[in-house]
């Protein structure tokens, strides 16, 4: 295994940050800086098309400089540094911390200042195969390679698309009493198979996902054959019947779960503004006995996409532990939000980019394993689906409702897969009726972090998300 290596550019501009930090601090009890340097690449390869590029949106360096004036708070972003420039950028801070008059009303906010314990490391993430140093001619020749299985799996397949994209960023973040780097390199990858039958086209997705490199490739091909599986018997699926039925959720469409129930709806941001029913259930059933969930970027807990060293507000990550044997416990915050609930900060804070808020976001969601085996939660049930395929959720955080697709509802009758197929399918219902239902929930867990996560429809954040098998009672349609 090889370490990610520090940026060199943030190294080179560090001590000017640092003259930054000083100088701000003349003016301000408390500064901090965070610096970013991010590279991204995207691979795609079909049937049609061959392409690879830089990714804008995971890409770019930059900075963000966070002032406290005594009563609030103010940020201004840059993205170049040079000694003559840190006058310039003291006269912006100042701009934006400018206190301005209230016109008619009194004004109550007052911010406390930010906890600033001492904290000093340098820290990097594990991979076996750099995509960098794969190279893209060999990148673009492997993905050709499962693009062609992939046309050949079935003669009914009339479009293949191959992806592997990666982002490798090391941030920095100076406070008077911080000097913390990470260096983080993720990688996703996803396949889809379209096909064709009398007129109508099919097709079945997978991503793939890890903390690490180009290794992820050895992990694809494998599972060729269930996505072409998938895509074919959808050619036979047939209207989904609604109703409430017993369902198999496997990892995937768990994950799917995890995210929309309950991680949106425990954003402690949204407790500030009173817009998550949430915040009135703290200490209350609102699951299953058998159902704890977590979330967190915790190093020492599960290694997938979103995890890292600190957040972007230099919190620390850590691993939450939302729901405990069915109670509610807490939410995710950010050190902000936090301050105004008198909590203490979950290291949620995360930015889309240097450019953009820090806002409360989920990182690695997940529910623990059970100690059931998936073959006796089939044969517990006398008629009923294994759902598979997610395409899409959301979730209303206010009324705790919630719907979700997924491609494929296979049918169970009398213990057994029968081999029919339902599709498209529905998930509807009310959150804690959902959890509360679950029965059974297997022996082991995994996660999948080739997702993003928006707030509401922008801020796009990376995120994981798993558990086990669960066996739930579900309203599909």
């Amino acid at each position: 295994m090889q370490k990610v290596k520090s940026s060199q550019y943030l190294q080179r501009v560090k001590p000017l940050l640092k003259a930054l930090l000083n100088a701000a601090l003349k003016e301000y009890p408390y500064v901090s800086i965070l610096a970013v340097d991010a590279q991204s690449e995207t691979y795609r390869v079909t049937t049609s098309v061959t392409s690879m590029g830089e990714d804008g949106l995971l890409s770019g360096r930059g900075f963000v400089i966070k002032v406290y004036d005594g009563q609030a708070y103010g940020e201004y972003s840059f993205n170049e540094i040079a000694e003559d420039q840190i006058p310039d950028i003291l006269a912006h801070l100042k701009s934006v911390t400018a206190l301005k008059e209230c016109e008619g009303v009194e004004c109550l906010s007052q911010y406390k200042m930010l906890a600033d314990e001492p904290c000093v490391f340098a820290e990097s993430t594990e991979y076996q195969l750099s995509v960098q140093e794969l190279g893209d001619e060999e990148i673009l020749r492997r993905l050709t390679a499962l693009k062609d299985q992939c046309m050949a799996y079935d003669k009914r397949v009339i479009q293949a698309s191959v992806t592997l994209s990666y982002q490798k960023y090391s941030k920095l973040f100076l406070s008077p009493n911080r000097d913390m780097e990470q260096n983080v390199m993720w990688t996703n990858g996803s396949m889809s198979i379209a096909v064709q039958k009398d007129g109508q086209v099919k097709y079945s997705y997978q991503g793939f996902s890890n903390l690490g490199g180009a290794e992820l490739l050895d992990a694809m091909a494998p599972t060729i054959a269930r996505i072409g599986k998938n895509a074919v018997d959808l050619l036979e699926a047939e209207p989904m019947i609604p109703g409430e039925y017993d369902c198999i959720c496997p990892p995937t469409v768990t994950g799917m779960i995890a995210h929309e129930a309950f991680g949106h709806g425990v954003e402690m941001d949204m407790f500030v503004k009173d817009r998550a029913l949430a915040k009135s259930c703290v200490g209350e059933y609102v699951a299953s006995p058998l159902l704890t969930m977590h979330d967190g970027a915790s190093m020492e807990s599960r290694l997938e996409t979103a995890s890292y060293f600190f957040d972007d507000e230099g919190t620390l990550s850590t691993d939450t532990i939302i729901i405990k044997d069915g109670v509610l416990q807490t939410g995710i915050s950010d050190a902000q939000s936090a301050m105004s609930l008198g909590t203490t900060p979950t290291g949620n804070g995360r930015r889309e980019s240097y450019k953009r808020k820090a806002y409360t976001r989920m990182t690695n969601t997940w529910f623990e394993p059970g100690t059931d085996k998936v073959e006796d939660m089939i044969a517990s049930i006398d008629y009923g689906f294994l759902l598979d395929d997610p395409a899409s959720g959301m979730e209303d955080p206010k009324n705790w409702g919630i719907q979700m697709m997924v491609n494929i509802a296979r049918e169970i009758k009398d213990g057994e897969l029968t081999g029919k197929i339902y599709s498209p399918v529905v998930l509807t219902g009310y959150v804690p009726d959902l959890l509360k239902s679950i029965t059974m929930m297997s022996d082991s867990v995994k996660l999948c972090g080739s997702g993003f996560c928006g707030k509401g429809y922008k801020e796009w954040a990376k995120v994981s998300d798993g558990g086990p098998y669960i066996k739930a009672r579900i309203r599909l349609g």
